[in-house]
């Protein structure tokens, strides 16, 4: 055999064989080494060089694309219009995990709460919220939370691990579906104020909102997204570096430092100044919307001198509103929702001082599907 005819061959058995770093990498030798990838990790040129490693034609890429993302395909199997032949190739070569639901509620206010399974049998909640106006899904980003806020019911649950990027994306197309099937409306909105810290899933939540907001995916626009954080300061710069599109909401709670520590032990090393600071940054690099989430806790920060602390805190950040949020009750914590004359009060305080304040009424409570309440309890379909 000539030695042209052995480089030749050499070029051709390659990239199955051989692996290395560039970017003609040879998916079949990584799936060799590694046990199969999950497809959905692909990026769209790592997916092209796939297909090109097979032979394959190139419109093959967009074909399988558009079944990943926008015909949301649970399985290889479902993608018909590609051959047997090549389904089972991929079936081979990569698995399709994805979040099913497990278990609906349906609350009397028409709040749709889901437990949704990942595919090693992990629980985490979702909720869809429905007004009038909008229709809202509420989204976790971790399964669990290790921040360990004394009032939310996931605070008191261990972290089992991040949700991936395409688990993100499923439990916001799975909401969607049910938004359509109860509501005959697609989505509006996403709040990332479920389960677990979004910004302690950094990576991950921006890919998720990167494929939800993407022409490719469900082509969102990022103006109606919010990201809602306890207050990770190093993070919430980092979303002003990245010149991130959507909505920052704070959970703030208590306006003193002393206070906070007590509620949320995350601000004993992210205190309010330096929330204050990481804000301020945020706003400048983006002129995103910062909106501050504050619960009221009957006899701890309900009186007319907190709410003197909350306005001084808002005048020190270009916030657009302060969400003043009705506390919902767990079995865990001793907290109590103040009395309706209180509330109002509160609230008059925070008009009458020029602060756009608006009191959230929470939705979905007779399902445990209100703020904070999220635990994966049983629950029935």
């Amino acid at each position: 055999m000539s030695s042209i005819l052995i480089h030749l061959l050499d070029k051709l058995i390659q990239p199955f064989f051989q692996c290395g770093d560039e970017a003609g990498l040879s998916y079949l030798c990584t799936m060799s080494k590694q046990g199969k990838k999950n497809i959905r990790q692909l990026s769209l040129s790592e997916l092209e060089q796939y297909f090109e490693d097979l032979g394959e034609k190139k419109f093959r890429t967009k074909q399988v694309y558009e079944w990943l993302w926008q015909k949301h395909a649970h399985s290889f199997d479902a993608m018909t219009n590609l051959s047997k032949e090549l389904r089972a190739k991929l079936a081979e070569h990569f698995s399709l995990p994805a979040l099913t639901v497990d278990a609906t509620q349906y609350s009397s206010d028409g709040t749709v709460k889901s437990r949704f399974k990942t595919h090693e049998g992990h629980l985490v909640e979702g909720v869809l919220i429905p007004t009038d106006e909008r229709k809202t899904a509420c989204v976790s980003s971790q399964i669990g939370c290790s921040l360990s806020c004394k009032f939310c019911a996931t605070g008191y649950m261990d972290r089992k691990r991040n949700l991936e990027f395409d688990e993100i994306y499923d439990e916001v197309v799975l909401i969607n579906q049910q938004c359509e099937r109860v509501y005959d409306k697609k989505l509006s909105n996403i709040v990332f104020m479920g389960m677990g810290e979004p910004l302690l899933n950094y990576k991950n939540l921006l890919r998720a909102i990167e494929k939800i907001t993407s022409p490719d995916g469900l082509g969102m626009s990022p103006r109606r997204i919010t990201v809602s954080t306890a207050g990770v300061a190093k993070m919430i710069r980092q979303l002003g570096d990245d010149k991130v599109k959507f909505k920052l909401a704070l959970s703030l709670h208590a306006a003193n430092d002393k206070k906070r520590n007590e509620i949320m032990p995350i601000n004993e090393t992210n205190n309010l100044k330096a929330l204050i600071d990481a804000l301020n940054y945020f706003y400048k690099q983006t002129g995103n919307e910062i909106t501050f989430e504050y619960i009221l806790f009957q006899g701890f920060n309900d009186s007319l001198k907190d709410a003197d602390e909350l306005i001084k805190i808002y005048r020190q950040v270009p916030a657009d509103l302060v969400n003043i949020i009705e506390y919902n009750p767990i079995d865990m914590a001793k907290f109590r929702k103040p009395e309706e004359k209180v509330v109002e009060e509160f609230m008059q305080y925070l008009e009458r001082n020029r602060v756009n304040a608006r009191l959230r009424r929470s939705r979905g409570k007779d399902i445990d599907a209100a703020c904070g309440q999220l635990a994966n309890k049983e629950t029935t379909v």
